[in-house]
């Protein structure tokens, strides 16, 4: 039995991995940028606070440029 349509390579595994990294990265370059100005603490939460939007930017732009292609 053949489906009918081509299984989507997104999946929820593949959402919360971006939206994951994308986070993970953002508390990094935060941190990063926090310790260099005498504070990673703070840097790290600033991190943390722009790394949700980011997250939810890249997972939109992975899956609308998936449903355009």
């Amino acid at each position: 039995m053949t489906p009918d349509a081509a299984p989507s390579p997104h999946s929820l595994a593949t959402a919360s991995g971006l939206l994951l990294g994308s986070l993970g990265v953002a508390m990094a370059l935060g941190a990063l940028a926090g310790w260099a100005l005498g504070s990673w603490e703070l840097g790290l939460l600033v991190g943390a606070v722009a790394g949700i939007p980011l997250g939810v930017a890249v997972v939109y732009l992975v899956y609308a440029r998936g449903e355009s292609a």
